[in-house]
């Protein structure tokens, strides 16, 4: 790790006075200092600011502070979130790990981490490793010629399908962006992740009243039950009246380079019977426009087949 200068401030207008880099619970931005993919020269530790709070009285909202650990076991949060934190991590560093951190967390990409290969998001213009190398763990959806890497959130998946915006604030003001429009595909700039503008800082979460993502839940398929990345993951909350849907919310991680919102899944999904055969039509459609790799095209089936377990886990009950 390099020598870096380290300040504390204790209000907003102080944090956002002069450019650095923001360290909220450290457990992304601590270890890619080591690693040397990140070179900081001003660290601001801003756990002494007013960013704390959860507030369920109309919708969902949280300080971007707010430890996962903490929102997960609110009685408040919707099951979709709830489940995307518990699954996130171990308990140790959900206690540690911010919301707000979460969100801006950087790929879970071996080529990202490792200084010694080519990386467009690290370095841009010296190419992308995975693209011929080792890509199993990679994205078939939203890539480009310059990056593959999926997004590493648990969490953003299920706010993205939940329609959740973020308030930024900068010292100009604020303003708020739904994450489906925050977050950006790689395309010939993969180093430009999302719409965070230089000097702006995530100040808090906001998710919509939506009655019925009580009805909702997250699945997520990976190698190993505990701690690891999604190889694919389904976010789904749904609106069922009289056995029929009337309405539904998908998205999905794992195999894309952002948490990616299934419309077309959930357009599918309206006015059709919850049976599993209407899952499975739907489904079909979640993998439109996969762009496979030589060690990921498993995953064109997989993440069909995740969409349709979670529906399932959401409608079990009522098809007995």
């Amino acid at each position: 790790m390099r020598p870096f200068e380290l300040t504390a401030p204790t209000t907003i207008d102080a944090a956002l006075a002069e450019p650095g880099t923001f360290l909220a619970g450290g457990t992304t931005l601590v270890d890619l200092m080591k690693l040397d993919v990140l070179t900081p020269q001003r660290v601001l530790d801003i756990n002494d600011l007013p960013l704390r709070g959860i507030d369920t009285a109309d919708g969902l909202r949280f300080g971007a502070l707010e430890r996962m650990g903490d929102v997960a076991a609110h009685a408040g949060v919707y099951p979709a979130i709830s489940r995307a934190l518990l699954l996130s991590a171990s308990q140790q560093l959900r206690n540690m790990a911010s919301i707000g951190g979460n969100l801006l967390q950087r790929t879970r990409c071996s080529y990202f981490r490792d200084v010694n290969t080519p990386c467009n998001r690290r370095d841009p213009g010296s190419g992308c490793s995975a693209l011929t190398g080792v890509n199993r763990m990679h994205a078939i959806l939203g890539t480009s010629e310059s990056c593959v890497a999926t997004h590493a959130s648990d969490v953003a998946v299920a706010l993205v399908a939940l329609d959740a915006e973020v308030e930024l604030t900068s010292k100009t003001g604020k303003r708020t962006v739904k994450l489906t429009e925050f977050y950006r595909t790689p395309g010939e700039t993969p180093d430009v992740e999302n719409d965070l503008r230089t000097g702006e800082l995530i100040t808090e979460v906001r998710v919509p009243r939506l009655d019925w993502a009580e009805n909702s839940t997250y699945v997520k398929i990976r190698d190993r039950q505990s701690y690891e990345f999604a190889l694919a993951s389904a976010a789904v909350a749904l609106d069922v009246r009289d056995g029929v849907i009337a309405d539904a919310r998908v998205a999905v991680g794992g195999v894309a380079t952002v948490p990616w919102r299934l419309t077309a899944v959930e357009e599918a999904l309206r006015g059709k019977p919850a049976t599993e055969e209407s899952f499975e039509q739907a489904a079909a459609l979640a993998a439109e426009g996969a762009r496979t790799l030589e060690f990921n095209s498993f995953k064109v089936s997989l993440v069909k087949r995740t969409v349709v377990r979670a529906l399932l886990e959401l409608t079990e009950g009522s098809r007995r």
